[in-house]
């Protein structure tokens, strides 16, 4: 694979007037908070809140006349189809997208708006991996050109563009970024290799879906049986072959972040920066908590992206980053059935206790019954000295905070 400085500022020129050169922005809450100068690349402000256009433009701008005039098509879950749209409707070419019936309802939307009259959406089957199916057979019966979302030379040279623009501004000592499939790293690995080799790279992947890691260490792309969902395309079971052959030849430090922790740094983010964060871009500031001692006085960049935030997330993001943090804890009491046992119960709690769920149904000829409780507090120390009390009071009692059926169930 060849890629050179000059592919990539080729792909910068072709799109200068129609994507957005984003700001790299100091932060200073972070940048005090770990003892750095970390900066942050915003290419959650590009129209279409994510750096994936520059690939999407960069791919399909390389297609010829005869590939345009061929009828275009793609398969996506996520947010793919979006930044096909949009760039299909700049350029004035007509493509299909294959979209299982399961995407949420807002992200069809914002694909049919931004394609215009230029694209044609089937939904299809419920999982990505039926789209892609339904997309190929299109290919072949049709004599289409069809465009991989990842495994592309013209994907990684758009993206690389971002490398770009961030030395117009300052050459880090430290760049951090998620995995996922890995493509978003493939160009960092070879455009840092061009113009800075002494730059670190640091990866990060979610604890339970660390595919690049694992083959890395088994040196072979193998597939993980089950994964952790909730970070998005940072979550997958195996990576793709032509990054995986580019991250497997550097031996670069790889970081686990915890899925809950990760809510906590989303949250982070909308309350004293007013950002909208997606998980697998929090995936990064997270890592932060994890090099402290690593990157003092050290120049970081880091990268955000994807801010379509699904609002409907949030309770789930509250709700893992209080467990994370040991605010809150779900219970399964055994209550007394006497009048004053509630009145008892209530004794244990501490100031600012707080009870955000009591489900109770007393039971008829028996002497005890259970009690579903959700309970959050603002010091985490105050759970020995609850759970100790309960004893004491013959409270008998289950903690089921940790137990994902419950969670599932109920959030």
């Amino acid at each position: 694979m060849n890629i050179t400085v000059e592919n990539i500022l080729n792909a910068k020129r072709d799109f200068w007037d129609f994507i957005e050169t984003t700001p790299l922005m100091k932060s200073n809450r972070l940048s005090k908070l770990y003892d750095a100068e970390i900066y942050i690349k915003r290419e959650d402000l590009q129209p279409v809140r994510s750096y994936k256009i520059r690939w999407a433009f960069n791919k399909i701008n390389s297609l010829s006349v005869k590939e345009r005039e061929s009828w275009v098509v793609c398969a996506s879950a996520w947010n793919h189809a979006q930044w096909v749209a949009i760039t299909c409707s700049h350029l004035k070419i007509k493509w299909t997208i294959f979209m299982p019936i399961t995407t949420p309802e807002q992200k069809v939307y914002k694909t049919k708006q931004f394609g215009w009259k230029y694209i044609k959406i089937e939904l299809i089957w419920d999982t990505f991996d039926d789209a892609l199916k339904a997309s190929l057979k299109f290919k072949k019966e049709n004599k289409s050109s069809f465009i991989h979302p990842f495994d592309d030379i013209k994907v990684i040279e758009g993206q690389a563009t971002v490398w770009l623009e961030i030395f117009e501004d300052i050459t880090p000592d430290y760049y951090i970024c998620p995995i996922g499939w890995g493509w978003f790293i493939s160009w960092q690995i070879i455009i840092k290799n061009l113009l800075s080799p002494k730059t670190k790279i640091i990866w990060v992947e979610p604890e339970w879906a660390d595919a690049m890691k694992k083959s890395l260490e088994q040196w072979n792309n193998i597939e993980l049986e089950t994964i952790d969902v909730f970070v998005d395309w940072a979550a997958v079971k195996k990576e793709w072959e032509l990054t995986y052959e580019i991250c497997k030849k550097e031996n670069l430090q790889i970081i686990e972040c915890p899925e809950n922790r990760i809510c906590t740094t989303i949250l982070d983010y909308l309350k004293e920066d007013w950002i909208v964060v997606e998980p697998a871009w929090a995936l990064t500031t997270d890592a932060l908590k994890d090099l402290k001692n690593e990157i003092k006085w050290k120049k970081i960049v880091i990268v955000i992206s994807w801010s379509n935030f699904d609002f409907e997330r949030l309770p789930e993001i509250k709700e893992r980053s209080l467990k994370y943090e040991w605010l809150k804890k779900y219970f399964l009491i055994t209550f007394p059935q006497r009048p004053w046992a509630l009145k008892d119960f209530l004794s244990i709690l501490w100031d600012n206790d707080d009870i955000e769920r009591f489900e109770y149904l007393k039971k008829s000829a028996k002497n005890t019954a259970p009690v579903f409780i959700w309970i959050k507090t603002n010091d985490k120390k105050n759970w020995i000295k609850m759970e100790k009390n309960m004893w004491k009071l013959w409270f008998k009692y289950n903690d089921v905070t940790n137990d994902e059926l419950y969670f599932d169930l109920l959030v």
